[in-house]
């Protein structure tokens, strides 16, 4: 039986188009799909006490908003969320809490979420400290304000291209954490003289040699554009802590919000209808500050110097844009493991000095004549004691997410910049940033090496976790970041 050429033609066409879909990654086939919104959680009810400080502190206004603001991507068989939230820090059982609210919703799996608290100083506490109104109210408005965040930007999905890179903005980061002549060095909260560097020595102290560690001046954007070449989101990440508080009674988003401002301004603000939304994240920054120790720089105001900060972190961020190839055939995927650490639990000898403090301050009526910050170290240790009897272990999460040939890592802990520089050393894709306080908060996360040297960031209840939590975390995610490399 002959067939007619036309027929023969339009089979080859066929097979032909069959073949070539197949050949494509997945994620081309399905197209890349995006969407990002932003939740204003500033408190509604005041006073209400600030997380960040040693001491009770309230607020009664904000100088600035807070909020929760949202990426969700999507490609053929992949859905994830992204979420950065103007809080100091946030339990993991909230965010299990605003996950759930946000899953029920959009179908997106938990385990595809990653949240992430900016760590501002000048956010209130994601629990009722105090018992107050306020503070329930808040507690039940930042919950919903993430999972809202998760749900509107879901609803916002368009076809989109995505594309990623970096820029160095070396001169606000500094090691906070510094090696002093050896007779200088201050007893620690416990009576001890055994700690080897210091935190915040003093700008122009005397006694300082060199810091204890490297930073990462890196700036790293991932760009979220609509196919027809509008700015729809830009996740930015850069390794440094809160850059300084709020006049007080105020909460604030720190450099954080006022960065989203300005990156807002000048890739969406040019168009009337744009619902750009910029993110920055916090990378491994538990011992990177802003004070640059042995080299002093003009007094600025508090907030004025968060805007310095967040313009020129805006600058290599749009910098970075610039040179951007952004692509919609980049398919996605994302891990998420948990991990069992032992914590640190107190040994009777430190329970015993802790309450031999709280009753000496207490007979004395001050705490006059004891180590500085003693009596709230020896709350934190009985509080800590109480809480390793009921759990002497830890569960936490880690997730790794792939965006064609860039890994994010994250985990809940205050990361020291040589983890997150060695994660980007050995990672097996071309680019690589981490993302801490994410899905929890734990404390400090030292490397082995640094706990040796002690200081403020290795203290017991500042750190909470086993030695050795640092290098097993990097060993997952490396381990992780492969898996999804195969």
């Amino acid at each position: 039986m002959k067939f007619p050429g036309s027929f023969i033609r339009s089979k080859q066409l066929f097979a032909f188009w069959l073949c070539f879909l197949f050949l494509l990654p997945f994620g081309a086939r399905a197209g890349l799909e995006g969407g990002a919104a932003v939740v204003d959680i500033t408190p509604k009810l005041w006073p209400i006490y600030l997380r960040g400080s040693f001491f009770k502190k309230e607020a009664y206004s904000a100088h600035d908003p807070l909020h929760a603001r949202a990426i969700v991507l999507k490609d053929g068989e992949t859905r994830l969320a992204m979420v950065i939230v103007d809080s100091c820090l946030i339990s993991r059982g909230n965010l299990d809490q605003a996950k759930r609210k946000a899953s029920d919703v959009t179908g997106i799996p938990t385990s595809h979420m990653l949240v992430a608290a900016t760590h501002t100083h000048s956010a209130p506490h994601d629990y009722a400290r105090y018992d107050t109104e306020p503070e329930h109210a808040y507690v039940k408005q930042l919950i919903e304000g993430i999972a809202q965040s998760i749900i509107q930007a879901n609803e916002t999905l368009v076809p989109v291209e995505v594309g990623y890179g970096s820029y160095e903005e070396p001169t606000e980061v500094y090691n906070r954490r510094w090696f002093l002549d050896p007779d200088a060095m201050p007893a620690n909260p416990f009576g001890e003289t055994t700690d080897l560097v210091k935190m915040n020595p003093g700008i122009t102290n005397p006694a300082l040699k060199h810091p204890a560690g490297p930073v990462d001046p890196e700036v790293f954007v991932l760009s979220v554009r609509t196919v027809d070449g509008h700015p729809l989101a830009l996740l930015a990440n850069y390794s440094l802590h809160y850059v300084g508080k709020t006049p007080a009674g105020q909460v604030s988003a720190d450099y954080f919000g006022e960065f989203a401002r300005l990156i807002e301004n000048r890739l969406g603000g040019h168009r009337p209808d744009s619902n750009f939304v910029g993110l920055l994240s916090n990378g491994t920054s538990g011992d990177i500050n802003n004070i640059p120790v042995g080299n002093p720089r003009p007094n600025r105001e508090t907030f004025e110097q968060i805007r310095v900060v967040a313009g020129k972190v805006a600058d290599a961020a749009y910098l970075a844009y610039q040179s951007i190839d952004h692509r919609s055939d980049m398919s996605l995927s994302m891990l998420q493991e948990s991990i069992t650490l032992d914590r640190r639990v107190p040994s009777q000898r430190q329970v015993a000095q802790a309450k031999a403090m709280l009753e000496r301050a207490e007979n004395a009526g001050s705490e006059e004549g004891l180590p500085r910050h003693g009596v709230a170290y020896a709350k934190k240790v009985l509080d800590f004691a109480e809480q390793c009897d009921a759990s002497p272990q830890v569960e936490i999460l880690v997730q790794t997410v792939r965006i064609g040939d860039l890994a994010i890592c994250s985990s809940p802990f205050e990361t020291f910049a040589e983890t997150g520089l060695r994660l980007k050393r050995q990672s097996p894709f071309s680019s690589t940033f981490t993302i801490e306080q994410a899905n929890g908060a734990e404390g400090y996360l030292p490397t082995p090496a640094q706990h040796r040297l002690g200081g403020y960031e290795t203290w017991l209840t500042t750190s909470r976790v086993e030695f050795s939590a640092s290098e097993k975390i990097v060993r997952q995610l490396i381990g992780m970041m492969r898996t999804m490399k195969d």
